[in-house]
């Protein structure tokens, strides 16, 4: 016995340091959820989430010291300091000496930082995790997917969420470490203290904390002449980062802009009592009546309006057209009357879906460019009816397939444009990670639910997605789900920085560079037309294919000679480029004709505005302008440290600027 305790000396642990500080709903809950586990006789093993420096084993040592089983020995072991092979545990080959193990026997067990483990050794801990006959209690920053089922799990939510209880844990800190200073009597704060460590996000938690007090405690003395003061000033609490965010939060600066946007109502008028009725009639008008541009309101309406308004849209609103697209208004109305017919679609498949769903978009997108050109789309009516009609019967073929918005996330090709230009957009919807973590279990913003608290019962997200895991804007159609399923006001809308999820660090899907230069070989492809005028049928398909494919053809061979890294981050620098040419291509129609449709839908008597050729040309220069000195910064971010490329792509963007704007006049 003797040697047990020896043994197990190092890793016992003798008390739990403090309890849970606060008066807040997220410490009210925090504490319950440790009086749960602690009174649980059945001793089921704890999982216990959250992130670095909330001190999560101090969490465990609260709920051994609470339980029944507290005259037991606690013993921790640091899951991230193991050997790859175990022998800390396990012991090692030939040797007969009893292992740590044999050691522990049913004692209370913390494995601590499970998710920093050795990867070989992390099914094996797992494993023994689960057969262990005492107390067992895991700490880990993420998910264990293994654990989740057999565990009762508690999220611990970070510093930053629980704001309301910052300065019952200063009033602690200060208390405690001012006695191990040598304090006689524990010193007051001034008024401003919380209030301005309020305005941090403490990355590090309550780790960061207890240093800010104890350098805060240790400079105060510094600066004292005399006695040691009776109150800290708020100029001894500093951190080592000063919190700049570089997101503006509109609902923390008008909270009632939220409950405003939210409103079911305001979404299901806007989607199912006008936008699906509307494009009913577009599409009869565009069938029944006449066919030339010049004469058909719904026509002036899709080409005069739509395209460029969407095109400016992007670096304002990023994707928010497909929230309330009438293609997939349609397929949720068709889902819904097979729902009630007793059909119910499949659940939301999971998987790496990308891989080749981009690939196929890109190609959707070449397909319609060339329908586009080669077919006249733009000046006959009932052709273009027919491309809106196949996309809408593509939405309600995937609705009827699968639960959410499979069609817009993987299939449209109009949508994947969409989400390629949303990564430029200034808007942003997120969720707080640690208060998902930390406070949230349903998860009703990502899976849909009944309502909860302020929360209301939704679908959950139409793409499938966790507005806190979103790396950019491109599966986010600010539909505002999330807003309305969310009790715990995690997410956020922001305003931010044009193109901040155009980093050199970013994941983008297989496909998405070949929809790029798919739609700069449109821009070729639509300005050569005229060249096909008069040619047979086979050749000019022949010969459209090949303008659409020209940019593909010399961008793609210079992947050898560059790195592929660096040849996408240099396609991504030129997006802002693409977008002011693709606009410069589509103001000439916008500017001229959208105030015309009066007149077109109702007679030359109505009032109407066509904007004169030299301002179109200045506002066709300006764009291709704006794009021009917006891919040229963009570029020194995603080619930072690479002064030779960035000096050849930021002359190639000038060529291209330039023969843009020759190409577009």
């Amino acid at each position: 016995m003797e040697n047990r305790f020896q043994r197990l000396a190092p890793y016992l642990v003798l008390q739990a340091r403090r309890g849970v500080v606060g008066s807040s709903r997220y410490a009210r809950s925090l504490r319950d959820a440790i009086r749960e586990a602690a009174a649980d006789t059945d001793r089921k093993p704890v999982l216990i989430i959250g992130e670095p420096g909330l001190e999560k084993d101090n969490l465990a040592a609260l709920i051994h010291f609470g339980s029944s089983d507290r005259r037991r020995p606690m013993v921790r072991i640091d899951a991230a300091l193991l050997h790859a092979d175990g022998s800390d545990l396990w012991g090692s080959s030939g040797k007969n000496e009893s292992t740590l193990l044999d050691c522990i026997g049913d004692s209370t067990v913390l494995l601590d930082k499970l998710d920093k483990a050795p990867k070989n050794l992390e099914s094996r801990l797992v494993e023994l995790a689960l057969q262990h006959p005492g107390r067992l209690i895991i700490t880990s920053e993420s998910q264990i997917g293994t654990l989740n089922q057999s565990c009762r799990v508690i999220r611990v939510p970070p510093l930053r969420v629980r704001r309301q209880d910052l300065g019952e844990w200063l009033r602690y800190g200060v208390r405690q470490e001012s006695r191990k200073q040598g304090w006689s009597l524990a010193p007051t704060l001034a008024p401003g203290i919380v209030k301005q460590l309020q305005r941090y996000d403490f990355p590090n938690n309550l780790r960061e904390l207890e240093q800010i007090i104890y350098r805060a405690l240790q400079q105060a003395r510094r600066l004292a002449q005399g006695p040691l003061p009776q109150e800290l000033p708020e100029d001894v609490f500093w951190t080592d980062s000063p919190s700049k965010p570089r997101r503006f939060e509109l609902w923390r600066w008008r909270p009632d802009l939220r409950l405003q946007m939210r409103s079911p109502w305001l979404w299901n008028a806007l989607l199912f009592g006008l936008v699906s009725w509307v494009f009913v009639a577009v599409n009869l008008w565009l069938w029944l009546g006449p066919q030339e541009r010049q004469t058909n309101p719904a026509l002036n309406l899709f080409w005069a309006w739509w395209w460029p308004l969407i095109l400016l849209g992007y670096p304002l609103v990023g994707r928010l057209w497909c929230s309330f697209c009438p293609f997939m208004v349609w397929g949720e109305i068709s889902q819904r009357m097979a729902r009630k017919l007793g059909w119910q679609p499949r659940r939301w498949p999971r998987g790496d879906h990308d891989r080749w769903a981009s690939p196929l978009l890109a190609w959707g997108f070449a397909a319609i460019l060339l329908w586009e050109e080669l077919s006249h789309l733009e000046t006959t009516a009932w052709l273009s009816s027919c491309l809106l009609l196949l996309i809408t019967a593509g939405a309600v073929l995937s609705s009827l397939l699968f639960e959410k918005r499979f069609w817009c996330r993987y299939l449209c090709p109009i949508g994947g444009m969409n989400g390629l230009f949303a990564k430029l957009s200034i808007l942003e919807l997120r969720a707080q990670a640690g208060t998902c973590s930390g406070s949230c279990s349903s998860y009703a913003c990502f899976k849909g639910g009944p309502a909860d608290g302020e929360g209301l019962a939704t679908r959950g997200c139409p793409l499938g997605t966790h507005p806190a895991h979103l790396d950019d804007n491109r599966n986010c159609v600010l539909c505002l789900t999330c807003v309305q399923a969310c009790p715990h006001r995690s997410v956020q809308l922001s305003l931010r920085p044009p193109a901040a999820d155009l980093q050199v660090a970013m994941q983008v899907p297989r496909g998405e560079p070949l929809l790029i230069l798919v739609l700069a070989g449109g821009l070729v492809l639509h300005h050569g037309r005229p060249a096909l005028e008069g040619l047979p049928g086979a050749i000019q398909v022949a010969i459209a294919a090949a303008e659409l494919a020209l940019p593909a053809l010399i961008a793609w061979p210079l992947r050898r000679w560059l790195k592929p890294e660096l040849w996408q981050r240099g396609l991504y620098s030129l997006l802002p480029l693409l977008l002011g040419l693709l606009l410069a291509r589509h103001l000439p129609v916008g500017m001229t004709e959208a105030g015309l449709v009066l007149q077109v839908g109702l007679g030359p008597g109505q009032p109407g505005w066509s904007a004169d050729p030299h301002v179109v040309e200045f506002c066709q220069s300006t764009a291709v302008l704006a794009g021009l000195l917006s891919t040229l910064v963009l570029s020194r971010r995603l080619l930072y440290g690479e002064s030779q490329r960035l000096w050849q792509l930021s002359t190639v963007a000038v060529a291209l600027g330039w023969g843009g704007r020759w190409l577009v006049h």
